[in-house]
This record gives C-alpha cells, sequence and structure tokens, in this order.
C-alpha cells in the first residue's frame, strides 16, 4: 500500500478511530422481586466472594481487590443501602477477575465469560511517498477481559437474593483498561436500573 504525504494525518486519525480502546459491558442478572424481596432499604456490607477452595486463591483481600470493592460499594450507597459492615442486612459479595486475551482482533461483542468481533480495514490513496502501512493496519491488539460479579446475601440465613455479571474487552494498558476505570465502569453498567429484570442479558455502551 503506497500512501501521499498529505494523507498520513488523515488516516492517523482514522487509525486511532478504529482501534476502541473498550468495547460496550454484556450484563446478565438475576434477582427474587417476584417473590416480594424489596431492594435498596437497609444496611450493607461488601467484601471479596470466598474462593478459599479455588487453586491459587488468595488469603485475605488482595489489594487489586480494592477499587471493585469500592465500586460496589459507591453503587449500593447510590442505589439506597446504607454501609454498615458491623451489623448489616445484606452483603454483597464481589469477585472479578481480568483476563488476557493476547494479540488478537476482536471477534464480536463481549459476553460474560467468553469475548469477540471480528473487523477487517483496508484502504490507500495516491502514490508518492512510498510508506507501506499494510503490517501497521493490520497488527493485532493485546486485548483483556474484565469481568465482575457481584451476589447479595441476606446476612441472616445466606439466602441469595440478586446476583449479576459483567464483562468488558478493551485494549491493554488502555485507560479504560486500568483497574479503577473498569470497576466503576462494570459496577456502574451491572447496578443500572437495579434490580433490573430477573434473567435478563443487556448490552450496556
Amino acid at each position: 500500500m503506497r500512501i501521499t504525504l498529505l494523507s498520513l494525518a488523515a488516516l492517523s486519525l482514522t487509525l486511532s478511530a478504529c482501534a476502541t480502546p473498550a468495547g460496550p459491558v454484556e450484563i446478565t442478572r438475576f434477582n427474587r422481586a417476584a417473590e416480594g424481596v424489596e431492594y435498596g432499604k437497609g444496611s450493607f456490607a461488601v467484601e471479596i466472594a470466598d474462593t478459599s477452595g479455588e487453586a491459587g486463591a488468595e488469603e485475605g483481600t488482595p489489594l487489586s481487590a480494592t477499587p471493585y470493592l469500592n465500586a460496589v460499594a459507591a453503587e449500593m450507597q447510590r442505589i439506597g443501602y446504607s454501609e454498615n459492615s458491623g451489623d448489616a442486612a445484606v452483603v454483597a459479595k464481589v469477585s472479578y477477575a481480568v483476563r488476557d486475551l493476547g494479540e488478537q482482533q476482536r471477534r464480536g461483542p463481549v459476553s460474560v465469560g467468553v469475548g469477540g468481533s471480528t473487523g477487517g480495514y483496508r484502504s490507500g490513496v495516491g502514490v508518492g511517498l512510498g510508506l507501506d502501512l499494510t503490517s501497521l493496519l493490520s497488527r493485532p491488539q493485546a486485548r483483556v477481559l474484565t469481568e465482575l460479579s457481584v451476589r447479595i446475601t441476606e446476612r441472616e440465613g445466606g439466602r441469595v437474593i440478586w446476583e449479576g455479571r459483567a464483562a468488558q474487552e478493551s485494549n491493554a494498558g488502555s485507560a479504560a483498561a486500568a483497574s479503577d476505570a473498569a470497576a466503576q465502569k462494570l459496577a456502574g453498567a451491572l447496578f443500572r436500573d437495579f434490580p433490573g429484570e430477573s434473567g435478563e442479558s443487556l448490552t450496556v455502551k
């Protein structure tokens, strides 16, 4: 592919636009509203979900969990709960994961647990400079899949009254992939229009 000098700036802008740093958030939610459970009232605590039985699980709360715990706590307060870790009526149990998807093209919308959307780009105008940008245009982008799961249980009895999962694919190393930004976006999408329709799957842009 050969391109004129005057077209370089335009191509650079086009490449930046095509390299979307983050895709939409895919969420799935379940609740017990049909059984008469009332949401958004009373006190809550937030904690990391128990992963002690999983291979490679860390003891205690890892520092990497802090942005996700804080984001979920902020959403719980926004929807009407009051934080009281010592005497909470419900507990929001949080789990999260950041998965390296490697250097690959997007292969479709992200869904919980999987990734994907294909796309391709070819163009060329004029002659003159002789700069070959084919390899740049076709070079795969490293991607990560960030997942957040929240299960709200009653402190007394441990009954699960709400559960949701969210996932988003983004460029590795981008601002969108940073833990604070990813946690806030995933939690915000997950708790949007809380408690939602039980069993629904949505795409939040």
